[in-house]
């Protein structure tokens, strides 16, 4: 019988345990930098945007670091990050969403709603990257539109490249609800991308 699989953070996660919580170093500035790209990268699927990414990427550590004590490997680490990740990105657009509901009557009649679009730098950019860069964009919006659930399992599938099993232990539920929500986002992305796509390399 083979033995277990050590989970690849056990020993700096043991260090992390042990040192005094003192601030962003030692073992944790370690911890820090091996999680900080990964982190990110998930809170900004998740969110849509920079800003609220760095946001919910810095919840994320905040809990971390204040709760890494109490891992104990039951799952891999690894998986216990990225659920915190989502749980802080999502609980951010909660946040947000009930404050603009909240504040919808403070809107004034003669505001026009309009806004800068940030996405207008790709006038400056050459055609071809100009095109990329769009299509990067409506992936995300696409993804943005899924709902938390399959947003998440979308991200963590396709973007992080977790197995199924490493997903289904991430969201902490059954392969087959893994493979029911992946095959429902499939089909929501399908109705969103495809006009975008065919734009791109069909118009």
């Amino acid at each position: 019988m083979a033995a277990p699989k050590l989970d690849p953070d056990q020993t700096l996660v043991r260090s992390c345990q042990e040192a005094p919580l003192t601030g962003l170093e030692g073992p944790f500035r370690d911890l820090y930098d091996r999680y900080k790209d990964r982190v990110y990268n998930v809170c900004y699927r998740v969110t849509g945007n920079a800003s609220d990414a760095l946001d919910a990427s810095q919840e994320t550590f905040g809990i971390l670091f204040r709760k890494v004590g109490d891992f104990r490997f039951q799952s891999r680490f690894s998986s216990w990050v990225y659920r915190i990740a989502i749980n802080a990105s999502i609980d951010l657009k909660r946040r947000q969403s009930s404050r603009r509901l909240a504040s919808l009557d403070a809107i004034g009649e003669g505001s026009d709603g309009s806004r800068f679009d940030l996405e207008d730098e790709r006038l400056e950019m050459p055609p071809e990257a100009a095109s990329r860069h769009e299509l990067e964009a409506e992936v995300q919006r696409a993804i943005s539109r899924l709902s938390p659930k399959l947003r998440t399992i979308t991200v963590l599938r396709y973007i992080e490249n977790l197995s199924y099993e490493e997903v289904a232990e991430t969201l902490q539920i059954s392969l087959g609800t893994v493979k029911s929500r992946l095959s429902r986002a499939h089909a929501a992305m399908d109705r969103e991308l495809s006009p975008v796509l065919h734009k791109h390399y069909l118009g």
